[in-house]
């Protein structure tokens, strides 16, 4: 059987990528099966500037806070502020240090150097402003967009003035409490003022909506760009916030679900761009249900993915990592029946993987799911085969 997949695997390189795929799709989706490991980063950077070389993607889109992220696209647009600025304010969950981060958007900004604007490359996090142990205050999303309108449009239309939002928003530790994580009462997400700001950034939303001929006419496409930005990124912060006050057993679904949702809307819009190179874990990229194991309850929820692949069919594509070893994390080397098992008899070090002639490969033949001996590392669930467009294996992932 060894022999049979080795005809399944490919160089990593961007043709064996695209050879997988009818078309070349607006999203181009790369999942990571562990967050923080510089190899698979340096992998995704190679694949990214040959699809930029050779398939003309122009923008890259990571797990990361949208709004962080535009400190990033402005450095490698434009050469505001610092390389060390960009990745310290840019990028979320502390991973502007992780050095394959910051390598992607120094080439990023030497690429763009002296090029038109029509040619440079894009920078986006499509993540909400959001961490493990809190959300972020609307305050800037919602004043950005409040800001936006108020100087484009009868400030008559606005349904609120800028001293009544900041009121109604207050400190920004009411938002930003961590204990509201673990318990809803700690929470100012179902509060008074919450409740009136949510149907104040639906207003300012619909207004944008309302009043689109006249704004794009008064904005540059990025402002208004931006501006959509921030109304998406205000009522989905809300309704989490909402959702972290809830005590009830749907609490922490609904509160993954509003995550994803989050991340798809941001990916359909940078799909108006297109095409667009995305990176993120493979739970949120997928196809099929995500699921998870947090306070002793399994959670289900449609990831990005399959609510993104739900609306754009063909013009979205799936590459999912799988892996042999993560020595350092305990992860040793797969068991034979697994589907990684398998993959680990191929003598490259890296290969890109045809999901379907591996399935006609397998035949008959079931891989067993493969345990994870770490929490940070998830294995391919080998069902899911046919809703992967294509497997890019990594023999051996090795310390930094």
């Amino acid at each position: 059987m060894a022999t049979d997949i080795k005809d399944t695997a490919h160089s990593v390189d961007a043709a064996s990528v695209m050879r997988l795929v009818p078309n070349r799709p607006r999203l181009l989706a790369l999942g990571e099966p562990t967050h923080g490991e510089d190899a698979l980063l340096e992998l995704r950077n190679d694949l990214f500037r040959q699809l930029v070389e050779q398939e003309g993607y122009r923008t890259i889109a990571i797990e990361s806070d949208c709004l962080m992220g535009l400190v990033v696209d402005d450095y490698v647009t434009s050469g505001t502020g610092s390389l060390d600025d960009a990745m310290a304010h840019g990028i979320s969950h502390d991973w502007g240090a992780f050095a394959g981060n910051r390598e992607l958007v120094r080439w990023m900004r030497d690429y763009n150097d002296g090029r038109p604007a029509s040619e440079r490359l894009r920078f986006a996090g499509f993540d909400g402003p959001l961490e493990i142990t809190a959300a972020a205050s609307p305050r800037q999303a919602l004043t950005a967009l409040h800001g936006y309108l108020s100087a484009r449009v009868d400030t008559s239309l606005l349904p609120c003035t800028a001293d009544a939002l900041d009121r109604l928003l207050g400190a920004d530790d009411r938002w930003t409490e961590p204990a509201a994580m673990m318990d809803p009462s700690r929470s100012t997400g179902r509060s008074s003022e919450a409740g009136e700001l949510r149907v104040l950034a639906d207003d300012l939303a619909a207004l944008l909506d309302e009043q689109m001929p006249h704004l794009l006419a008064e904005s540059t496409a990025e402002e208004w760009d931006r501006a959509r930005l921030y109304a998406r990124t205000a009522n989905g912060l809300l309704r989490y916030h909402h959702w972290m006050a809830d005590s009830s057993p749907a609490r922490l679904t609904r509160l993954v679900s509003v995550r994803d949702q989050m991340m798809a809307r941001n990916l359909l819009a940078l799909a108006d761009r297109g095409p667009v190179f995305v990176y993120a874990h493979n739970g949120h990229l997928q196809r099929e249900k995500s699921s998870m194991r947090m306070g002793g309850d399994r959670l289900e929820w449609w990831s990005a993915g399959a609510l993104v692949n739900a609306r754009l069919g063909a013009d979205y594509a799936f590459v999912a990592t799988a892996l042999g070893t993560i020595r350092h994390r305990g992860v040793g080397t797969p068991p034979p029946d697994t589907l990684e098992g398998m993959l680990y008899a191929l003598p490259q070090q890296s290969s890109v993987i045809d999901p379907a002639r591996l399935a006609l490969t397998l035949g008959d033949t079931s891989p067993a799911p493969r345990v994870s001996p770490w929490f940070g590392y998830a294995a391919l669930d080998p069902a899911h085969l046919n809703a992967i467009d294509g497997i890019m294996f990594v023999k051996d992932v090795t310390r930094s």
